[in-house]
């Protein structure tokens, strides 16, 4: 129970998505100019994390690793389908993507409306990508394991967007040089934010 309380809070804060390794900054700059479409968006990716390295972390365990085939005989034990990994991957992402496009549209068409070609996008999101290459690089235990960083890493990355999107609808009533606004003045604050995030480090897992 520890090591999975461990895994969440370092995926939300030391590991975080966007400031520490800048995954998923297109949506992140693109969407975070309103609070309410960032809350969405952020909802959106942290379902399709969960799901899909979840899934991915099935996939590998029983079908893609080194003698994962085992289960089938012993014919299948020397069988490695490890090079498949980003195809499957990609498949899983752009399936629940798929399913998560059309519950938005169905139930709240004024957010699919605004999120607009970013919520297709998620198919190809790095962030998310990202969480299933982590998942596998560090090969967790169980599903659980891989679910509770998977949910912290979303919510690690929803945090991040919902934070920017605070700060930017604020900076409209600052008085800001004209050659920083916009995109300027938003990766400073996402640096700025990155290095606060740094202190982080020093929390012992």
């Amino acid at each position: 129970m520890e090591n999975i309380f461990n895994i969440f809070i370092k995926s939300i804060f030391v590991d975080n998505m966007v400031f520490a390794y800048f995954f998923g900054m297109c949506s992140y700059i693109a969407v975070s100019k309103s609070v309410k479409t960032a809350m969405g968006l952020g909802v959106t990716v942290t379902f399709v994390m969960v799901t899909t390295v979840s899934l991915n972390w099935l996939l590998t365990r029983y079908l893609l690793n080194p003698g994962a085939l085992a289960w089938m005989g012993g014919e299948f034990a020397a069988v490695d389908l490890s090079f498949l990994s980003f195809i499957v991957f990609i498949a899983v992402m752009a399936s629940f993507v798929q399913i998560a496009e059309m519950a938005v549209e169905k139930f709240s068409p004024a957010l699919y409306n605004s999120l607009g070609i970013f919520l297709p996008l998620i198919a190809v999101h790095c962030a998310i990508m990202g969480g299933s290459l982590f998942m596998q690089e560090r090969a967790y235990e169980n599903i659980g394991e891989a679910a509770t960083f998977a949910f912290g890493s979303g919510i690690g990355w929803w945090l991040a967007i919902i934070m920017m999107a605070a700060i930017r609808e604020k900076l409209k009533y600052s008085n800001i040089p004209r050659p920083l606004r916009g995109a300027g003045i938003t990766f400073i604050i996402t640096g700025l934010a990155g290095m606060a995030f740094m202190s982080f480090l020093g929390i012992q897992m």
